[in-house]
């Protein structure tokens, strides 16, 4: 039955102040964690200053003053800290210079650094942890899960990270251990170890009471893992299942027999993709025979969605993960050496193509003002076909028909906007020069190059991935240099044929 349309209306307008209200909120709180860095900021400020100020005055009072100046700025900034959530800690922290961070660091209670280092990025999370002894970083990550000590571990030098696992309780070594075996990248190094497990033979009164019995649920958890005698996955059985299902059923005949899993080799992008598909909060994760070893939650595959998102935006401008905000001068010029070589190397080359018309743009000096106009229209159309052949290639749907269709549709797409807007410029052209075989040539170069840069947009991220190289970092760089070459040489060969 169709709601009328008042009410079909006012379903809208709920959605709408919905989506706006959770705008604002989201506005709200980066305000809020704004005002909680520049408070955190000036107490570190006035605590130095305060410092100065007692180190000038009276040496039989300083140490009295300087004890309580430090205890009441300790005690503010540690209640400041204290009231926020790992995550706004560690954004805080990320948004500090070095000195000043590591102050805030030190306020940070013991038992929460472990939550906060989990939210830092890569840059931050080395600096904090490579001024820390074994014990230390041992301390910290105590009293966390398994998974969450063995990712951060990564992030450590090998002798640091042996040092710290030799300092970690028993269990949580061999737990560490075995999630480090995994290969980077793969659903085994990215699982979570705690999960609850079932079996198919039991009542659903008896999994209520096991359920009763715990005295924690595992984060994210939706659904229970069933396994024969052997650990063998079965199926899952969701809470709503549970719930609503006569108590006296077993849970063979209750539970979804053919559930999405992972086996530990899969690679996390197959996970991301399958949970983005079919909406799923959590998986289970298998061994080569098949049992049961793990689950992936839907926390960890949005991380892995967030650490790609910001990796492919850093390596789009040539920039490296691990560069802090504040790191030295000269280490982050070193970083970007290589990208600004490489943007010199390009330009050279169009600058040579140029030269090689200077007596024909001497004779038309319009030239050299239209030609950069075909050159950048070109670039932006081949950035847009890039990011879709990138996208393809990241979610494994360009097999050999795909590419075909995408090669034909990409094409047929320059061809129209090339007709529109070359003839577009063709007009100005005309309007501006009263030339008329100029404007022509103009149209026509828009044209072939739009053509060439649909071609390049396609074939350079699948010839860089073919040969091993990242699409992300290559491929724009790439299609810059070819089309604004392309683009010159196009125009002026054109004009230097019709024109000259």
């Amino acid at each position: 039955m169709k709601k009328p349309a008042l009410v079909r209306a006012f379903s809208c307008v709920s959605i709408t102040i919905r989506a706006m209200s959770d705008t604002a909120q989201e506005r709200l709180h980066h305000s809020h964690l704004e005002r909680a860095r520049e408070q955190i900021i000036d107490l570190l400020t006035r605590q130095q200053v305060e410092r100065e100020l007692v180190s000038r005055s009276e040496v039989s009072k300083q140490d009295v003053v300087a004890q309580l100046v430090a205890r009441q700025q300790q005690a503010a900034l540690e209640t400041k800290l204290a009231q926020l959530h790992p995550a706004d800690i560690a954004f805080i922290l990320e948004a500090l210079p070095p000195d000043v961070r590591e102050t805030a660091w030190g306020l940070v209670r013991p038992d929460r650094r472990g939550a906060v280092l989990l939210e830092t990025n890569e840059a931050v999370l080395r600096a904090l942890l490579g001024d820390m002894r074994p014990e230390e970083i041992a301390a910290v990550v105590r009293h966390l899960d398994s998974d969450d000590i063995a990712e951060l571990l990564t992030e450590l030098p090998e002798e640091l990270s042996q040092a710290v696992l030799v300092r970690l309780d028993r269990d949580d070594q061999a737990e560490v251990r075995s999630v480090l075996s995994f290969p980077e990248g793969s659903v085994g190094s990215m699982m979570d170890l705690d999960f609850l497990s079932i079996r198919e033979d039991a009542s659903m009164e008896a999994v209520l009471r096991l359920l009763r019995r715990q005295k924690k649920l595992p984060a994210e958890i939706n659904q229970l893992i069933v396994i024969d005698r052997a650990g063998h996955l079965r199926g899952v059985l969701s809470l709503d299942q549970l719930l609503l299902s006569d108590p006296e059923k077993e849970v063979r005949e209750v539970m979804t027999a053919d559930p999405t899993f992972f086996y530990t080799g899969d690679d996390i992008d197959d996970a991301v993709s399958a949970f983005e598909k079919y909406d799923l909060i959590s998986a289970p994760v298998v061994n080569l025979h098949k049992q049961v070893v793990g689950r992936i939650p839907v926390d960890a595959v949005v991380d892995a969605i967030k650490a790609r998102a910001q990796s492919e935006s850093l390596r789009q401008v040539g920039l490296r993960e691990e560069e802090d905000l504040f790191a030295p001068v000269i280490a982050s010029a070193k970083n970007r050496w290589p990208w600004l070589a490489l943007n010199l190397l390009t330009a050279f080359i169009a600058s040579r193509v140029i030269g090689a018309f200077e007596d024909i743009i001497v004779q038309l000096v319009s030239l050299a003002a239209l030609m950069p106009i075909v050159a950048s229209i070109g670039g932006n159309t081949g950035n847009q076909t890039v990011a879709l052949v990138i996208r393809g290639i990241a979610l494994d749907q360009l097999g050999p028909t795909q590419l075909r269709k995408m090669f034909s549709k990409e094409f047929g797409i320059a061809t129209v906007n090339g007709a529109l807007w070359g003839a577009v410029l063709g007009v100005v052209t005309l309007a501006l020069y009263q030339n008329l075989p100029l404007s022509v040539v103009i149209a026509v170069a828009v044209l072939l190059n739009l053509w060439v840069a649909a071609a390049a947009g396609v074939l350079i991220p699948l010839t860089l991935q073919r040969f091993g190289r990242d699409p992300v970092m290559g491929s724009s760089v790439l299609l810059t240099a070819f089309t604004d070459s392309m683009g010159f040489f196009i125009f002026l060969a054109l004009a230097a044929v019709f024109l000259v």
